[in-house]
């Protein structure tokens, strides 16, 4: 059985770029060690923690919509209740059982409590 590196996801609400479009459809890969550490090196999340939740997804996250360069500025611009959704994607896939994992793509809520931080909790 081949490893499953990348997940697919719907936004709760959706990216809305500069034209109006917006892009609820994406993808994320699975994380490495690289997308975690290079972020502590960012100016911006030395000068704030919070900032390397967006650096990070912006790194693994693969396609958004018809958008396939994902940037911080594009994590940035996020409503709130995508960032936490994202977030909360982020760890299952990463860091859950397979079983968690294959419940949240079958819609069911993942038992996140039981799960490592999301890297925005680490520190």
């Amino acid at each position: 059985m081949a490893l499953q590196t990348e997940y697919s996801f719907t936004l709760p609400r959706g990216y809305v770029d500069s034209s109006g479009t917006v892009h609820r459809e994406g993808s994320m890969r699975l994380a490495t060690a690289a997308d975690e550490i290079e972020p502590l090196r960012d100016p911006r999340v030395r000068e704030n923690e919070a900032y390397l939740t967006v650096v990070v997804l912006a790194r693994v996250i693969t396609q958004l919509g018809t958008i396939s360069s994902v940037n911080p500025r594009i994590v940035e611009n996020l409503f709130a209740s995508d960032l936490a959704y994202l977030q909360d994607f982020y760890s299952t896939v990463n860091f859950a059982t397979d079983e968690d994992i294959q419940a949240m793509l079958a819609g069911d809520d993942p038992p996140l409590e039981d799960s490592p931080q999301s890297p925005e909790a680490e520190g």
